[in-house]
């Protein structure tokens, strides 16, 4: 069996605030860092989700907008792939494209 690892190093503040979020995979020798992460688990004993949300403190509120703009596209494409949901992944693409045009990170697509 092969195992892989992905690793964070968080560096925090005098107040605990990220101020540093640096990241590492076994695979491919990967190394890199980031101004913020997100982190959603499936605890299938509690049948719940866990989450680590985590930002440093330069990241533009821009920045944040953008960011969450991605990860719910990501996650209507991971929806899709995973569950085969393709009407449902629709719903959830279109609520990202009226995310970002409210965010004003998009423009207003035209019918």
């Amino acid at each position: 069996m092969k195992e892989t690892e992905i690793n964070f190093k968080i560096t925090l503040d005098e107040n605990n605030l990220p101020e540093k979020i640096n990241w590492s995979a076994t695979e491919g020798d990967e190394k890199s860092s980031s101004k913020a992460i997100m982190i959603t688990l499936w605890d299938a004993k509690e049948n719940n989700t866990l989450r680590i949300d985590l930002w440093t403190k330069d990241m533009m509120v821009d920045e944040m907008k953008q960011f969450y703009h991605q990860c719910l596209l990501s996650m209507a494409d991971t929806f899709d792939r995973a569950t085969g949901e393709t009407e449902a992944a629709k719903e959830m693409r279109g609520f990202a494209q009226h995310f970002g045009e409210k965010m004003k990170i998009l423009t207003k697509k035209q019918p």
